[in-house]
């Protein structure tokens, strides 16, 4: 098949152009132009890709690779997303403006799937095909009955710190099997708790997120996050042998609130993620928290996590100040999400996900 002419560019220029490109359109929707010169062959997108930072260094989400990438360490990407009631859908947006703006770049949306026992939360690359049998499938985040507890699952294997999923169900989309070369949700790389409330005595919603595809020792300094460059294909014959961080009883089996979380090894082990606890307002006779103008609703359902220190000693005040993920309403069904290192943006979304579903004994 010949070639065109395009592909025969010398190097030198062709890195001149594709580098102006990168620099000039650093913002959606002009960033489509970058998107679109990794696409016209392989030594363009070769090049492009040599060029274009992943998000923690760079700030920006370019390629769907970038969704599964940890953010920017100091400061944090404004996203939202918009709840469709009728469909039980969300899509998540990339904020364009510092206002809150109902126009933003698509990046995901997961449709809400009830079951006798648990709840599901398909997650997609594609707001029309949200089916876990599509190339287009990233996760899923599965609650159990009561809506306390949750777990994030890959379709991917994003670092030796996922957890593989042995259920046979996860394998299966209905009745068909799912292609060895396309594990549906398989890989398990953080799990949410809510405190239960059953009274309502306890206050606002305390909630905790042990990521296990994370090691606390990613927010040390000079620490990092596993940070996927490929989306790579891996066969299911791998599942038993994965490693990941902390034993099997610290990350799996651990009851979340109903003791405090050991781990004698905790630079070693997962990253735990805890709310930020709202200060009582007497003159608004209200829970508040600070969210610098992003959120404008009240609402149960916000929140902020920060990192937790050490998981028996509540955070310093220098963690309070650095804000990981921060989540609130703005209105009716139209919610911000503001996420940064270690957190992808899947993983951002996966978290708040778990604050839209019904909780009989968190309220």
């Amino acid at each position: 098949m010949p070639q065109s002419c395009w592909a025969n560019m010398p190097p030198e220029l062709l890195r001149d152009v594709i580098s102006r490109i990168e620099a000039s359109e650093g913002a959606w929707p002009a960033r489509k132009y970058v998107v679109a010169c990794s696409g016209v062959c392989r030594s363009w997108r070769a090049i492009t890709k040599e060029i274009v930072q992943i998000p923690q260094l760079s700030g920006k989400l370019t390629f769907p690779i970038s969704l599964r990438q940890p953010g920017p360490r100091d400061f944090l990407i404004q996203c939202f997303i918009k709840r469709d009631r009728a469909t039980s859908s969300y899509h998540l947006y990339l904020g364009l403006t510092a206002t809150l703006s109902e126009n933003g770049k698509f990046l995901l949306a997961a449709r809400k799937l009830r079951r006798p026992t648990c709840t599901d939360y398909i997650i997609s690359l594609d707001a029309e095909d949200m089916s876990r049998g599509s190339n287009r499938y990233i996760g899923k985040l599965r609650s159990n009955f009561l809506g306390t507890k949750f777990t994030i699952y890959d379709s991917q294997l994003p670092c030796s710190g996922a957890i593989a999923s042995t259920s046979r169900a996860g394998r299966r989309v209905g009745s068909k099997q799912v292609s060895p070369r396309l594990p549906a949700g398989s890989y398990v790389v953080a799990h949410i708790a809510y405190e239960l409330n059953v009274l309502g005595t306890r206050g606002p919603r305390r909630m905790q997120c042990l990521m296990d595809a994370v090691p606390a020792s990613a927010m040390e300094p000079g620490g990092s996050a596993p940070t996927p460059t490929e989306c790579p294909l891996t066969s299911l014959d791998s599942l038993a042998t994965l490693p990941h961080f902390g034993s099997k009883s610290e990350v799996i089996e651990t009851s979340f609130f109903s003791g405090p979380i050991i781990n004698s090894n905790w630079k070693e082990g997962p990253l735990l993620l805890k709310n930020k606890v709202p200060r009582w307002h007497e003159q608004l006779q209200c829970w508040c928290l600070n969210f610098r103008g992003r959120v404008t609703v009240p609402s149960v359902k916000n929140f902020q996590l920060v990192a937790a220190t050490e998981p028996t000693q509540p955070a310093t005040q220098s963690d309070h100040d650095k804000v990981i993920l921060q989540f609130g309403k703005v209105g009716k069904d139209m919610f911000t999400m503001d996420y940064r290192y270690p957190l992808s943006a899947f993983q951002a979304f996966a978290i708040c996900l778990s604050s839209f579903d019904t909780k009989l004994a968190c309220e």
